[in-house]
């Protein structure tokens, strides 16, 4: 069995990038933010911030809020054919209208 290369962030420097002007603090009024259960929302990942980041492969998908975990949101996303549950922070949500 091969060892794998590289991690979870492999690949990603372009998808991760900050642009110049958005960088310095982040808003707290998206990292406190309070979703309700069947909330529509975007995956907009905030590079700065890496705990309850998901993988960069859904980034820009819109999904539907599931259930609080702690911190978190489970968030249910359509993946090719399946439904998948992520588990992410509000920081990288942003409520869709």
């Amino acid at each position: 069995m091969s060892k794998r290369i590289g991690g979870f962030r492999r690949k990603t420097r372009s998808k991760l990038k900050k642009a110049v002007r958005s960088k310095g603090k982040i808003s707290l009024t998206r990292y406190f933010q309070e979703l309700k259960k069947g909330d529509k929302v975007h995956l907009i990942a905030e590079p700065s911030i890496h705990k309850g980041m998901y993988h960069p492969r859904f980034i820009g998908k819109i999904g539907t809020v599931v259930s609080k975990r702690g911190r978190c949101y489970e968030i249910s996303v359509k993946d090719a054919d399946k439904e998948k549950i992520l588990i992410a922070h509000p920081i990288h949500l942003k409520r869709a209208e």
